[in-house]
């Protein structure tokens, strides 16, 4: 090297040209260049590019050298696709990249934004006559749910819980049949609702019912819901009240084996025909609202046709979804979750608290898509809670939400985009607590009810329909699958797709979250185990139920307290004690794999945005994976395979040892 040059000691800026669009025809990248400014000469500068495409390098006669140390790096047409993509600027400062160390590159990092190529606006042909053929169809759910309150003994109660229980006698008996009865009354013919009663809540009831508990308010509860479930149906022949599939124990599906997401599917349903006499629904609303693509080989085994979600993330799962920045308070959506086309049709509400854009094209009923790791795929019909719109629902119901302005909106924007489907009309779910707040209250079953049906018979843009109904007259295309990111509901934490809401303190040195994971996957493994060994049933019915108690999302959600962060712990080792003269014999039959928790990562979006004070940081590019791992007869070694386009590649995982439990499991 000729020491009249003067190498670089730092990359001083690189500029990207603003508003990137993509080829309308290719759907990637026109040639542009990017600017890389230096404080010295580049010996080896190189481009490097990463996103859904894969990686490409730029080098060589692709990168210009101008005057002032300026380069020039000639990107060619058709190399990015739309999204997000990651840019890496580097150069060496020796000329013999094959004697060069770590400490001779110097990096930039930053990111490449392409837009989708700008769709042709449709010619509106929608004359007044034309636009009356627009409707739209929107379904109510209502949520019910409470938990034992001492998961290794159930049978606790006292003045607190008499008081809770006492507070909901008219929601958790009568409500629900006076607002089927408006809807009759008022000749909707396909107007009911759906609703998700946890197991945990049914058998509470009926204890009320058998012992007077709460003032003996729950005298014959039942009665009057089951009446209206087997009696009462819509002019297609589905149920006005429909009874969805739900996990038993209100356990956070996304995070626990498939075996146990099925079995407290099945047990649940034996609960509803039980107490209700009819079969519960096909379509499955999951506890806290929390979905994740894996759960669909499950929920498939279970019987499930469809799910409901929360509806931002299929808006956040778009390519051009406009994220609003920390007041949407999620992160910004992970670009490897994008995997739709962008919708093209965002919409900001008025009159409603919605800090984010949603999309009305995007709202209703299609195919979500999952690539298992042996890559098969499963699907399942996922449908579209509203966010925002289903927040305000439960201040009230119609007169808290103004139904005809918000909704009207979503009409407005259907209409002005002009690309209705009439095989495929807008749908989506309304979904709140109906035991809590304005949703709970007797005004929204009864009044607000009278006023919904009032404005449903003078007005022909909207109709309430069951989601049942729906699917029969509008099936979704199974040709076209899409793909939504994790997540939950608005109110554990916004719902992010980490489900942080449960993984409260993980960043921390000791998580009262992590610690019930850690203690539950254990339990999970030793209850397989005894199970899988053919253990008398009797043992291991008893340890199962207690598990399975133990998977209660509300044990995560109240982080911070002693009595709920201890609620995990306590089950399992009532279930040990249980099980504990056999686990020496068990470890001799051990037919089990060990049971592996689903892993998470932090930082959340490596090369993205983390949060800080009240405010958005740069993350680290790089990012730790971590997860649990258990199994009764101890383990070897545990390895984690990431699987891409390039093919596998493995890693031994650090083993840490047992959590650092403060609970004494």
């Amino acid at each position: 090297m000729a020491h009249d040059i003067e190498v670089f000691t730092s990359i001083l800026d690189v500029t990207v040209p603003v508003g990137l669009v993509c080829n309308e025809q290719t759907q990637k990248n026109n040639a542009f260049e990017i600017s890389i400014q230096a404080d010295g000469v580049i010996p080896f500068p190189q481009v490097i590019l990463r996103g859904n495409f894969g990686q490409e390098i730029i080098n060589g006669d692709a990168i210009a050298l101008n005057s002032g140390n300026r380069y020039t790096a000639k990107i060619p047409e058709s190399i990015i696709s739309k999204g997000v993509s990651q840019l890496q600027v580097e150069g060496c400062r020796k000329e013999s990249i094959s004697q060069a160390g770590g400490d001779d590159w110097i990096k930039y990092f930053g990111e490449i934004n392409m837009q989708a190529a700008p769709q042709q606006k449709k010619k509106s042909s929608m004359s007044k006559s034309s636009s009356s053929k627009i409707k739209i169809y929107f379904g109510i759910h209502k949520h019910m749910h409470q938990p034992y309150y001492d998961a290794a003994n159930t049978n606790y109660w006292d003045g607190e819980k008499d008081g809770i229980f006492g507070e909901r006698t008219g929601a958790y008996s009568n409500y629900i049949p006076a607002a089927i009865d408006r809807y009759v009354d008022g000749d909707l013919p396909y107007g009911g609702l759906s609703v998700s009663w946890s197991g945990t809540l049914i058998e509470q009831l009926n204890r009320c019912d058998a012992e007077g508990l709460a003032g003996g308010g729950f005298k014959d509860w039942s009665k009057r819901l089951a009446e209206v479930a087997q009696t009462e149906k819509t002019e297609g022949g589905n149920p006005r009240l429909d009874f969805s599939s739900f996990g038993f124990f209100h356990p956070l599906m996304s995070l626990i084996p498939e075996r146990n997401i099925v079995r407290q599917i099945e047990m649940h349903k034996a609960i509803i025909k039980e107490t209700f006499g009819v079969d519960s629904s096909s379509i499955l609303f999951p506890p806290e609202t929390a979905f994740h693509v894996r759960m669909i080989p499950a929920l498939n085994k279970a019987g499930v046709k469809a799910v409901i979600y929360d509806s931002i993330h299929r808006y956040r799962a778009s390519v051009d979804y406009p994220y609003s920045g920390k007041d949407e308070g999620l992160l910004p959506p992970n670009p490897s979750e994008q995997e739709n086309e962008g919708s093209g049709d965002w919409l900001g509400l008025n009159n409603i608290w919605a800090p984010g854009k949603v999309s009305p094209s995007s709202l209703r009923p299609e195919y979500i898509k999952y690539i298992d790791p042996e890559g098969k795929e499963h699907c399942t019909i996922g449908i579209p809670a509203e966010r925002y719109i289903g927040n305000e629902d439960g201040r009230g119901g119609f007169g808290a939400l103004q139904y005809p302005d918000v909704l009207g909106q979503i009409y407005n924007s259907v209409a002005e985009n002009g690309d209705y489907d009439e095989k495929h009309p807008p749908f989506f779910l309304i979904h709140s607590d109906g035991d809590n707040f304005g949703g709970g209250a007797d005004s929204y079953y009864y009044n607000n009810t009278e006023q919904l049906v009032q404005w449903l018979q003078d007005d022909p843009r909207f109709e309430l329909m069951t989601a049942n109904d729906y699917l029969d007259q509008f099936p979704p295309d199974p040709k076209k699958a899409i793909h939504v990111e994790p997540g939950s509901w608005a109110g554990a934490d916004n719902g992010d797709p980490q489900f942080k809401k449960w993984f409260s303190r993980y960043d921390q040195p000791y998580s009262p979250d992590l610690n019930s994971w850690a203690v539950l996957t254990a339990l999970q493994n030793i209850v397989h185990t005894a199970e899988d060994s053919g253990l008398s049933a009797d043992l291991v019915d008893q340890a199962t139920r207690l598990m399975l108690t133990a998977e209660t999302s509300c044990y995560w959600y109240w982080t911070g307290q002693d009595e709920w962060d201890k609620q995990v712990t306590n089950a399992a080792n009532s279930a040990c004690s249980i099980l504990s003269s056999h686990i020496d014999g068990l470890k001799n039959s051990d037919k089990t794999p060990p049971t592996i928790f689903a892993p998470w990562v932090y930082p959340e979006n490596p090369g993205g945005k983390e949060w800080g004070n009240n405010c958005l940081n740069d993350a680290s590019h790089e990012s730790q994976l971590s997860t649990f791992v258990y199994d009764i007869c101890g383990l070897k070694s545990v390895q984690v395979v990431i699987i891409s386009k390039e093919g596998e590649t493995t890693y031994d995982m650090v083993d840490n040892d047992l959590y650092p439990t403060q609970t004494s499991p």
